[in-house]
């Protein structure tokens, strides 16, 4: 494939809700593209996109994928991508790589949440949209019903740019409003309706330019020539949405869609400049689509192939690469050699000799470079701002089904992560559990069936336990005694201790008020090392214990009986005796939780935290949703993501981050405690 100028070039992403047609779509629009000779079928595990087995099998899209093809002497890269909100992650990567959007609509269900969704990010991050009514030949699809709701949710700027002949079984083909042929196939009502929606076109369109403006207001109307001059500069500045239609599985308005993309829909010579970082000296430089300037790119996807092994997809923002050459990865401050360039479509690769400025291209077999890494010169290295992917929203532990299966899960693991940024694993030091966290349910699912199929590893699934501490709430003493006689020599300490609790947060302190030298220093040594040691188990659970003081003030020795291991002891069973009177009680991780959610479900969201122990904090209006501000306990926050998604019909986001640690009410303190034996005691019988 010829390397492709800044202009020549369309960078586009596929949005919608799931179902609305977005893979179908996408096999269409390769069809009339040239991409493909036959268009493949969701249901018959045979479209270009959803390659993948599990996508095959489930008959939806998992995973974004890169689609390019030539039409008309434009390259268009196009970027097919999930419906469902457990793999949002794969939307805020592409929209990092184009300068236009698909939304594409259900004619049957209107304006559902993935249509908002769509919209609003693309609007975030200044990508230009597009809306794509399809399914028009299914029962009960209505195009009018549609473009009033889009106008009604997006503003009178979301414009119609053809009209559909027929209706559900007669659909049967669509109008161009910009070229104004087939008019004549249209009924009287229908050439009424259509008539309405070109005059909307044009008055829209007049009011984007001053010039066109003044000429609507004397004639009434606008020339299809004048129309098609102005869309594209206003489409690039968002003043104006185009509203086209069809069906994707019957191959209905798809032309009209690939015009509309490929002569009226902005290219990266068209987008505002970027911004990027000399990490050397932190100086900002603007970055122009120039194939001259610094060579400047950024990876926003990463797959796996069986093949190839690892994949990276990547955006040139600035500059030029050839094939096997190498690159300066400026992230990880390392050098790279690259080996051959290539587009995809889907999982066929096509070689490209170079690429450049405003191209999307893949390398394979890197061995440094990762999702979110900036590409560049090592004499001039730029620094791209970061994709900033969400916060998985749950989790749960793994523990491997066999020895085998412990020695593989590691790799198996990081192959996984490096492919999904928000896919990701942990160790608890506390629990010694490992723990995958996502964005829901069928995106864990999804990741631990691949790591099965893909690595050959199997694992159970649990609740991830909850990393609890133990404190005290008042003072205690003791006054323990360690005497052992064995025969041989013997073991001898007596420690008098007090403890008292600190501030939270406050960790531990050792203090020492030993006058006299009742007990010699290295002694009081032994003794800190035996509180360090109880502190790993608590009096209630077996817990860890935080923001104590432990003070010694005296004690005993024996000149020969007396050594380490004695005072080891003597400290650990003081301090122990020490919480027993000190009023212990268990400490639950608090959570700073940040939740968007439509305003219709503010009450019911703020409720359902009520009765998880959640307290709201704070609440402010966004465009058309609300944002809750809360703390609420971890053990609450597990698998709230499937509550809030019933709740908001999975419209409603969260992000949450650990705040601090409170003492868990006493009615479920015991209950606690309980769990904690039991597990102890199911442990020591295996």
């Amino acid at each position: 494939m010829p390397t492709f100028e800044p202009k020549d070039i369309r960078n586009v992403i596929l949005l919608g809700h799931s179902g609305s047609g977005k893979t179908s779509l996408a096999e269409a629009i390769l069809f009339g593209g040239g991409a493909i000779s036959k268009m493949g079928n969701v249901g018959e595990g045979n479209t270009a996109s959803d390659y993948n087995e599990d996508e095959k099998e489930r008959k939806c899209s998992l995973s974004s994928s890169l689609l390019s093809f030539v039409s008309g002497g434009i390259k268009v890269n196009m970027i097919d991508t999930p419906g469902y909100t457990d793999f949002v992650g794969e939307i805020v990567g592409g929209l990092r790589a184009v300068e236009a959007n698909v939304v594409v609509v259900n004619a049957t269900g209107g304006v559902e949440f993935g249509t908002e969704r769509g919209h609003k990010m693309s609007k975030e991050k200044g990508v230009a949209s597009l809306f794509f009514i399809n399914k028009l030949d299914k029962e009960y699809a209505d195009f009018d019903h549609c473009v009033e709701a889009i106008r009604k949710r997006f503003g009178k700027n979301c414009v119609p740019l053809a009209y559909p002949i027929g209706k559900e079984s007669s659909f049967s083909g669509v109008v161009s409003l910009l070229n104004r042929q087939g008019m004549d196939k249209l009924s009287e009502e229908e050439k009424a309706k259509s008539k309405f929606a070109l005059d909307l076109l044009s008055e829209a369109v007049a009011e984007t330019d001053d010039v066109l403006l003044e000429k609507y207001l004397e004639k009434g109307e606008l020339s299809a020539d004048e129309i098609k001059g102005a869309l594209r500069k206003a489409f690039a500045e968002g003043k104006l949405i185009p509203i086209l239609c069809g069906s994707s599985t019957g191959d209905i308005g798809v032309k009209e869609l690939i015009d509309v993309i490929v002569n009226h829909l902005p290219s990266p010579a068209d987008r505002p400049k970027c911004e990027a970082t000399n990490p050397a000296n932190s100086e900002k430089v603007e970055l122009e689509m120039n194939p001259s300037g610094p060579f400047a790119a950024l990876v926003f996807k990463t797959l796996s192939d069986p093949y190839l092994g690892q994949i990276s997809i990547f955006k040139v923002f600035s500059g030029k690469l050839q094939t096997n050459s190498g690159f300066y990865n400026v992230t990880k401050g390392a050098r790279e050699k690259s080996g051959p360039l290539f587009t995809l479509v889907g999982k066929a690769q096509t070689s490209l000799e170079s690429i450049q400025a405003g191209d999307i291209g893949c390398m394979a077999k890197l061995k440094e470079t990762d999702t979110d890494d900036s590409l560049g010169d090592e004499k001039n290295p730029l620094k791209l701002d970061e994709i900033r992917f969400p916060e998985p929203a749950i989790s749960y532990s793994l523990k491997p089904k066999t020895r085998m299966d412990e020695e593989k899960i590691s790799t198996a693991l990081h192959k996984l992560v490096a492919e999904d940024p928000t896919f990701k694993t942990t160790r608890d030091e506390q629990t010694k559990e490992l723990i995958v966290s996502g964005m829901g349910d069928m995106h864990i699912g999804m990741m631990i069936n691949r790591m099965k199929v893909r690595y050959g590893v199997a694992v159970d699934m649990g609740t991830p336990k909850v990393a609890y501490k133990e404190t005290i709430l008042g003072k205690g003493g003791s006054q323990y005694r360690h005497k052992k006689q064995t025969g041989g020599a013997g073991q001898f300490a007596e420690v008098w201790m007090r403890i008292e609790p600190l501030p939270r947060g406050g960790g531990f302190e050792f203090a020492d008020e030993i006058k006299g030298g009742s007990i010699p220093g290295p002694f009081i040594v032994s003794c800190e090392k035996g509180v360090r040691g109880a502190l790993q188990s608590g009096v209630l659970a077996g817990f860890p214990v935080v923001d104590v003081r432990a003070i010694i003030y005296d004690g005993k020795t024996h000149p020969v009986d007396s050594k380490d291991i004695a005072f080891q002891i003597a400290g650990r069973r003081a301090f122990k005796e020490c919480m027993q009177k000190a009023r212990p009680v268990i400490l639950e991780p608090i959570m700073d939780v940040e939740f968007v959610v439509p305003e219709e479900f503010m009450g019911d969201i703020a409720g359902s935290l009520n009765q998880r122990r959640g307290r709201v904090m704070g609440m402010e209006a966004g465009d058309g949703s609300q944002t809750i501000k809360a703390k609420v306990p971890l053990d609450e926050m597990y698998k709230y993501v499937n509550e809030m998604k019933s709740i908001t019909g999975g419209r409603g986001t969260y992000t949450m981050t650990f705040s601090h640690y409170e003492i868990v009410p006493s009615h479920l303190a015991q209950g606690i405690v309980d769990v904690a034996k039991q597990t102890k005691a199911e442990e020591a019988e295996a």
